[in-house]
């Protein structure tokens, strides 16, 4: 207990710990959608894109999140037409822009002179990254990504399940994809500073994996997915700060145990 009230009194875990919960949250509620959809490898696209976007930001001398967002919402559109491309479909798609994104944030930095980066908390995230103006603007895009969810929730729900079925009776569906992919966007763009580019997606996909081998009505396991996302972010990151631990490493181990606990509760039922 000392050591949870000590986290709490350096500020940038609370800022870590602000951050994680508004991108366990976000995270969680798109994960449901883009796993039943069979996108899930879309989140570590994204989050590949994300880290050339911030590389280069570095270099420039921009601010990773408010440069990187709009550039990740573009490419996920792009994502979206390439899909639609007869030659490159699904999975060739993203591992087009994954590899692309991550050879050109890695090259950028490595010839530039004079940038002092380190490139393992891009990859693997650090909570010292995190300062008041992230904060300030995590707060913000998280709120926008909840609301929009919130408004769409029926219509994610409908080309979740079956896309033409909702193109029959009158949803947009471009325009809701297109609404998806930037949600996803963002919340990959989020937790970029926390997890790093290469813990992220997990953060998307486990705890809908875990919810699914339980619930199998879609609102239960979108709940379900909430609470796991976020109980997996704070003893991951008590954890983390208790025993000097990397903070996204830890939280995707916690995440990892709940699904194989939940996988043996499958079992047993």
């Amino acid at each position: 207990m000392n050591s949870i009230i000590e986290m709490f009194s350096y500020s940038f875990m609370v800022r870590a710990f602000i951050v994680g919960i508004l991108i366990s949250l976000c995270a969680s509620l798109i994960g449901v959608s883009l796993v039943l959809r069979r996108n899930s490898m879309i989140g570590d696209g994204l989050s590949h894109v994300s880290f050339g976007a911030f590389a280069i930001a570095t270099i420039l001398g921009f601010a990773p999140l408010e440069f990187a967002t709009p550039i990740v919402i573009i490419v996920s559109f792009f994502i979206l037409k390439l899909n639609n491309n007869s030659k490159i479909h699904g999975d060739s798609a993203i591992a087009l822009i994954s590899a692309s994104s991550l050879a050109i944030g890695t090259f950028a930095i490595s010839v530039t002179k004079g940038v002092n980066t380190d490139i393992n908390s891009y990859l693997f995230g650090s909570i010292l990254s995190i300062n008041r103006t992230d904060l300030i603007i995590s707060i913000i895009l998280s709120i926008l990504v909840m609301l929009l969810y919130i408004i769409s929730y029926h219509k994610i729900f409908a080309i979740t399940f079956d896309e033409d079925f909702a193109k029959s009776i009158g949803i947009n569906t471009d325009l809701y994809n297109m609404i998806f992919a930037s949600l996803c966007s963002i919340t990959v763009v989020l937790g970029m500073r926390l997890m790093g580019s290469l813990l992220i997606s997990s953060l998307i996909i486990f705890p809908t994996l875990s919810s699914m081998q339980i619930f199998k009505n879609f609102k239960s396991v979108v709940i379900s997915s909430v609470f796991i996302s976020i109980i997996s972010f704070i003893i991951g990151l008590v954890i983390s700060f208790i025993y000097a631990t990397p903070t996204g490493a830890t939280i995707v181990i916690m995440n990892l145990i709940v699904f194989m606990i939940f996988k043996v509760i499958s079992y047993l039922k």
